[in-house]
């Protein structure tokens, strides 16, 4: 069963919650590792405590949003074998699965509302890495890591 990290900042709660809903309602197994109150918290703590599940295996893939989704993908993407990409259309969202292996994808609450980041979710979780050429590009983005 395909495990999915779910975290933001405060700006963000209420539709990372939906969305962590929505996830598990298509049967994954979720853990939205908060925060759960509106008061002003750094994203950059949020996006590494993600990304870092993620690339110990704890969970397969990571979704992480802030205002913007510009800073916390930032953060998330400073931890080694991440690869976030922060997206505002489902057709951005398949292709980092498809051409990037991205295994997070970033989301900004006040760039998108709720029906179109379902959407993005969706094309993100239903994509699949192509590997061929593009295994060749995701393999120097890692040597790029050190």
């Amino acid at each position: 069963m395909t495990r999915i990290v779910l975290s933001s900042d405060h700006a963000a709660i209420d539709l990372r919650q939906a969305l962590a809903k929505h996830i598990e309602a298509k049967g994954y197994v979720v853990a939205d590792i908060g925060p759960t109150t509106t008061e002003s918290t750094h994203y950059p703590k949020h996006g590494e405590a993600a990304a870092r599940q993620v690339a110990s295996g704890e969970a397969d893939l990571g979704i992480i949003l802030c205002g913007t989704g510009q800073g916390i993908m930032m953060a998330a993407n400073k931890v080694q074998g991440i690869r976030c990409g922060v997206c505002a259309d489902p057709f951005s969202a398949r292709m980092t699965r498809e051409h990037n292996n991205a295994n997070m994808l970033s989301i900004g609450a006040r760039v998108v509302g709720e029906s179109l980041a379902v959407e993005i979710v969706d094309a993100f979780l239903d994509a699949e890495f192509e590997g061929g050429r593009h295994a060749t590009r995701v393999d120097m983005i890692k040597a790029i890591e050190g």
